[in-house]
């Protein structure tokens, strides 16, 4: 039974590893939530909420009125004191609040909405700088590989040549190839620094690999067909969604517009003493303002707007299918340029294995072996290059789906 159990969960087990040549996710979940643009983000949202608050409370708010005079009665030659206190405040019509609380909760929503594209893209800043990082690593790791082999050639170079078995010019020669693979590797080295550098400097809650050249698995195929993986794209896609918000988001403005093309009137009561408090007045009052040509602007304003947002959404579709396809199409594409490049690789590091046997027994010639291993190194690192770009791509189809880091709002 144990054992059984055990087989069941080991399926489910292997879909759950983190891929190996990827940072920890709670480290990379960590680090993109304390990121710049995820924290303005998150206080976007604290606007949003507030903004909330203000449109279910209303713009209106209660007025004290107070007022003192003074009476004089001339034919009796008698002053009077009066004074007057009212409380008035205006009233929203029918519809205006439930039409600011529904903008109150799009406001948020859109933000949040925001948040998630914050999240997301800098999600893929950390998958771009962290592949290049690891493209001039690799590249340095190879290059570092074939220094230490001319190396060796070159030592076997001068032995031969002190025994008189080869000509000082391949000596030469061999010293040449050397000179320039320790200038290749110097550069290499170089921008493995440089990016390693900049990439603690945007992300510093992540540490690079202490090995230069971390485990690269070779990549795999997507799997499902390429429309299956573009919907989820598309479900997911914050800039879509965002586009959308804000659309909805212009209707409801403009219904509140056009809403506000009728006042909101306003009622007050009042209490005031006159002639010294020889007579008491109680009233009520009701103000009510007369429309004019600016709210009726402003509610074409907010129409027009609308139909600008309606736009927005539109060409924000047409631009997440396009990409959408691209992600697909390239994830697909990459893994077979790495096969064919990766076979290629292959048969020139078997093309020199056999130039250098045969050098070495004293049938070829040096050039021939000079310009082999100049083509080996040439396509091993475009293989190990494509092959990195395979995986890059293959985890940005992941990431883009939702499938490979938790980008997600709380």
């Amino acid at each position: 039974m144990n054992r059984l159990l055990i087989l069941l969960l080991f399926p489910a087990a292997v879909c759950a590893a983190e891929p190996p040549d990827l940072p920890a996710a709670a480290q990379v979940e960590k680090t993109l939530r304390a990121h710049p643009l995820v924290r303005g983000a998150v206080a976007g949202v604290q606007v949003e909420e507030a903004n909330r608050d203000r449109l279910e409370a209303g713009p209106h708010e209660f007025a004290l009125r107070l007022s003192s005079q003074q009476r004089r009665d001339r034919p009796l030659d008698i002053g009077y004191r009066e004074n007057e206190v009212g409380l008035e405040r205006a009233i929203r019509l029918p519809g205006k609040a439930a039409r600011d609380a529904a903008l109150g909760a799009a406001g948020i929503e859109h933000a949040r909405f925001a948040l998630g594209d914050a999240m997301h893209e800098t999600a893929r800043l950390l998958l771009t700088r962290w592949f290049e990082w690891r493209r001039e690593a690799a590249a340095a790791r190879q290059w570092a590989l074939q220094v230490e082999t001319l190396r060796r050639q070159h030592e076997v170079v001068g032995k031969r040549v002190d025994a008189g078995d080869a000509a000082k010019l391949e000596e030469l020669l061999s010293g040449a190839q050397l000179a320039q693979a320790q200038a290749q590797f110097a550069q290499a080295a170089g921008r493995r620094e440089r990016i390693a550098m900049e990439f603690g400097q945007t992300f510093p809650g992540i540490a690079l690999p202490a090995d230069e050249m971390p485990e690269m698995p070779e990549p795999q195929a997507i799997g499902e067909s390429a429309e299956t993986w573009r919907q989820r794209i598309l479900e997911h896609n914050h800039e879509l969604a965002m586009a959308r918000s804000a659309a909805r988001r212009g209707q409801m403005m403009a219904q509140r517009l056009d809403a506000e093309r009728l006042p909101d009137p306003t009622l007050g009561v009042k209490f005031g003493s006159e002639r010294d408090g020889q007579e008491r007045i109680v009233g009520v009052q009701l103000t009510i303002p007369l429309p004019g040509s600016g709210r009726a602007a402003s509610a074409r304003a907010g129409a027009a707007e609308a139909d600008a947002a309606s736009a927005r959404e539109a060409l924000a579709l047409a631009r997440a299918e396009a990409e959408a396809q691209r992600t697909v199409s390239l994830a697909h594409s990459t893994r077979g340029q790495w096969q064919r490049l990766d076979d290629v690789a292959r048969r020139m590091e078997e093309n020199v294995r056999l130039l250098d046997k045969a050098w070495r027994m004293g049938e070829g010639q040096f050039a021939e072996l000079q310009a082999a291993r100049r083509q080996g190194i040439e396509a091993r690192l475009a293989a190990i290059q494509a092959q990195l770009e395979a995986n890059e791509a293959r985890y940005r189809l992941l990431l883009d789906a939702h499938q490979l880091w938790n980008t997600e709002v709380d």
